[in-house]
């Protein structure tokens, strides 16, 4: 069993964590505003089966983003934990090039997340603008992964992603990870409707995977049937094969534990196909095989 997204931290590192309380897309960070190491991310998973997992950038400074794979993999050499490392590296800028070469002598660095998602509700903004997944030099970086063997976390809304399937046609050497289930946040009749549509354009690109994860990012709670809902959608439109398991843990621990959360996941996927959703698919996808 692994867990395809998760996170450690040190409070001193991540500005996010440090400054006046904001409007944030999960609500109040308080009760993880401290370290979380992976003794603790341990103790979390302890008795669920979980033998592996993936690192996925939590948004230390941008200048920073060397030293945050750094050390994790140091964290990884210590502990054995994480087997894989998603970093984080600028896709707009021209310099790239640079940052993915010294990422990619990191130990255990399989990915990079640089995260797209932009709303009109202000709180649910991460990137400057909508259309970062048609911008010339955007594409042109992210088809530098292929080459380099690293895969891309894709994390848009459902608006953005008939732009991200154009990326994913662009780049067709590149193995996209949608972060999140493509972050349903408008469940009104409207709002699954374009998300529906979206999704599908996504699993049209044969180079596109889905990550079942943060399920309980726009409900800050663990609500199973919420879960089975997605799960069962997106199994449909891409297939176990093309689906993996992600707890966002700490993330997800402001509102359920992780056994709690686990179960309503394994609850959700046909135990044909769990195999391939818990490990198989993150395997691949992260090439755990070469990093453990």
């Amino acid at each position: 069993m692994i867990d395809a997204h998760h996170h450690i931290w040190r409070q001193a590192d991540l500005p996010w964590l440090l400054g006046p309380e904001q409007p944030r897309i999960f609500g109040s960070y308080a009760p993880i505003k401290r370290d979380y190491m992976i003794e603790e991310f341990l103790d979390d998973i302890d008795g669920t089966g979980i033998t592996g997992s993936v690192y996925v950038q939590a948004n230390w400074a941008p200048n920073w983003a060397l030293d945050e794979a750094r050390w994790v993999a140091a964290e990884s050499a210590r502990s054995g934990w994480p087997m894989a490392i998603v970093g984080f590296a600028d896709m707009r800028s021209r310099r790239a090039a640079e940052a993915l070469k010294r990422l990619t002598d990191v130990p255990g660095v399989c990915g990079i997340r640089h995260q797209f998602h932009w709303h009109e509700n202000p709180a649910y903004r991460f990137a400057p603008g909508p259309d970062l997944c048609e911008d010339g030099q955007v594409i042109e970086n992210i088809a530098r992964l292929g080459d380099l063997g690293l895969s891309f976390d894709l994390q848009v809304f459902a608006s953005q992603m008939p732009g991200a399937a154009k990326l994913a046609q662009a780049c067709p050497e590149v193995t996209f990870v949608l972060q999140h289930a493509g972050m349903l946040e408008d469940r009104s009749k409207a709002g699954r409707k374009l998300w529906l549509t979206g999704m599908t354009a996504l699993a049209d690109c044969p180079n596109v995977v889905c990550k079942l994860s943060g399920l309980g990012t726009f409900i800050h709670r663990n609500d199973p049937e919420h879960i089975t809902d997605q799960v069962k959608t997106a199994l449909k439109l891409f297939g176990p094969e093309r689906c993996m398991f992600g707890s966002n843990y700490p993330i997800e621990k402001l509102w359920t534990s992780y056994a709690d959360l686990f179960t309503a996941y394994m609850d959700a996927v046909p135990k044909s196909h769990q195999n391939a959703v818990f490990a198989g698919t993150a395997a691949r996808v992260y090439g755990l095989n070469k990093h453990t």
